[in-house]
C-alpha cells in the first residue's frame, strides 16, 4: 500500500504585509527621489551617475521596464525599478535590507533586479559593447599607441574571479585556487578603460587560458575570423606586423596574443619588452578596480544563483561603459598641456633614423612576433624612461 505524504500548505497571514503597503508613503524611493534631484551631488552618490545620464538611461530602458497595474496592486514604475537595481549594484546589500528600505518584498525585489539587469544588458550592449570590426580595432590600436606607447595593440586581456555563494550540488566546480567559490569574468579592455569584449560565467576552478580558449573571442582568434586589421608596417623599413592582444603569463602565446617572457634572469631587451607590455596590460587591471569601486556588490559574496549572478555582472560591465563614455565626453581634454609621452616617443623616432632597423625575419609564430616587438622596443620604438623601470 502506497502512502502519500501531503505537505500542508502554510496559511498566509497577510496578502501583503502592512509594512509593504506603505511603499508609496514611506518607501525610500518615493520619499527621497525628488529631493535627491534637487541636490546633484547627493543624487550621483545614490544612483552612481549624474542626473542627465540617469535620465538618458531611463529613457532608453523605460519602454522595456514598464508594467501594467492590476486590480490587486499597482505596478512598480520604470524609474523605481532602475533606482532599486542601481542601489543593489552600488551597495551589494541584501534583499532583506532593500525590502526594509524600499518597502518592496524580497521575492519581488529578486524578480525586479534580475529582469532589470537583463534589460540593461539587452538594450545597452549593442551600442556600448558592440562587436568590433576592422575600423573599431584600428581606433583601439591608436589609443594604445598614444596612451601606452604600444602600437598595433587591440586590447588588454585578463580574468577576474567574482565571489559567489556555492550553488547547491555543484561540488568543487566553482571552487578556485584562492580557496573560495567564484565565476570568472574574462575581459578585453581598451585604453579608455572600457570593456570591448567580455565572457562571463566560467567555473572558478578553470584557469584564464582555458576559459579564453573556449570563449567566442578565443575561438574566433584561433580560427582567424575576428575581422582584425591586416598586417602593417610599424616603421617604414621594418617587416609587416600583426595586431595583437596583450595578456599576462597565464595565457598562451599566439601570433595575435602577446604574453611576457617567462623567468627573472632575463637580458635587458627582454626585460624592456616585459615592461612595455605591462604598461599596456595595466589597463585591464585598472578597469577591474574601477568596476569594483563603482559597484560595491563585487566587494561582497554575491548570494545569487549563477544565472542571475551572470546577468548582474554583465549589467555592471555595460553600465560601466555607458557611464565612462559619457564622463569622457563631458571632460574637455587638452592633450597639449604638460608632458606627453607620445610626443617624446615621436621625437625619439625622428631622431633615430640611423639606428639599426628592426631585424628582418620570415617566421610567423607568436614567439617570432614577440621577438619582433622586442627588437622594435629596443631600437626605433624605445622611449626615454624605459631603462629606469627594469630591474
Amino acid at each position: 500500500m502506497q502512502i502519500l505524504l501531503l505537505r500542508k500548505e502554510k496559511k498566509r497571514r497577510w496578502w501583503t504585509h502592512p509594512m509593504l503597503l506603505r511603499r508609496e508613503s514611506h518607501g525610500h524611493f518615493h520619499v527621497n527621489y525628488e529631493e535627491y534631484r534637487k541636490h546633484p551631488d547627493w543624487f550621483e552618490d545614490e544612483y552612481l551617475m549624474p542626473i542627465p545620464v540617469f535620465d538618458e538611461l531611463l529613457s532608453m530602458l523605460s519602454r522595456n521596464l514598464s508594467k501594467q497595474d492590476t486590480h490587486m496592486r499597482k505596478c512598480i514604475g520604470p524609474c523605481e525599478r532602475l533606482a532599486v537595481t542601481l542601489q543593489y549594484l552600488a551597495t551589494g546589500t541584501s534583499y532583506k535590507r532593500l525590502q526594509n528600505t524600499y518597502k518592496i518584498s524580497k521575492k519581488t525585489l529578486a524578480k525586479v533586479i534580475k529582469e532589470t539587469c537583463g534589460i540593461i544588458w539587452k538594450v545597452l550592449a549593442p551600442t556600448e559593447m558592440a562587436v568590433p570590426n576592422k575600423e573599431s580595432w584600428k581606433i583601439i590600436s591608436e589609443g594604445f599607441k598614444d596612451n601606452a606607447n604600444f602600437p598595433h595593440c587591440l586590447g588588454a586581456l585578463d580574468g577576474k574571479h567574482i565571489r559567489i555563494q556555492c550553488p547547491p550540488n555543484s561540488g568543487s566546480l566553482y571552487f578556485n585556487y584562492k580557496k573560495y567559490n567564484s565565476i570568472v569574468l574574462l575581459a578585453l579592455v581598451d585604453s579608455n578603460y572600457c570593456f570591448t569584449v567580455i565572457d562571463v560565467g566560467s567555473y572558478g576552478r578553470e584557469n584564464d587560458s582555458t576559459i579564453f580558449q573556449s570563449s567566442i573571442l578565443g575561438q574566433k582568434l584561433n580560427e582567424e575570423t575576428l575581422d582584425l586589421p591586416e598586417e602593417e608596417h610599424i616603421v617604414s623599413d621594418g617587416p609587416k606586423m600583426p595586431y595583437v592582444i596583450v595578456a599576462d603569463e597565464a595565457f598562451g602565446i599566439h601570433r595575435n596574443l602577446m604574453r611576457p617572457y617567462p623567468g627573472r634572469c632575463l637580458p635587458i631587451d627582454k626585460k624592456i619588452f616585459n615592461y612595455r607590455l605591462s604598461r599596456a596590460r595595466r589597463y585591464v587591471e585598472c578597469v577591474f578596480g574601477q568596476l569594483a569601486a563603482k559597484f560595491r556588490i563585487f566587494h561582497n559574496t554575491i548570494n545569487l544563483q549563477p544565472d542571475t549572478a551572470i546577468l548582474v555582472i554583465k549589467a555592471a560591465c555595460v553600465l560601466h561603459n555607458f557611464m565612462k563614455r559619457r564622463a569622457l565626453n563631458a571632460i574637455d581634454e587638452n592633450k597639449n598641456n604638460g608632458h606627453n609621452a607620445t610626443d617624446s616617443d615621436n621625437e625619439d623616432i625622428s631622431n633615430l633614423q640611423n639606428m639599426t632597423p628592426i631585424l628582418q625575419r620570415t617566421r610567423n609564430s607568436g614567439l617570432h612576433i614577440r621577438n619582433l616587438f622586442t627588437d622594435y622596443f629596443n631600437t626605433v620604438g624605445a622611449v626615454p624612461w624605459q631603462n629606469n623601470y627594469i630591474v
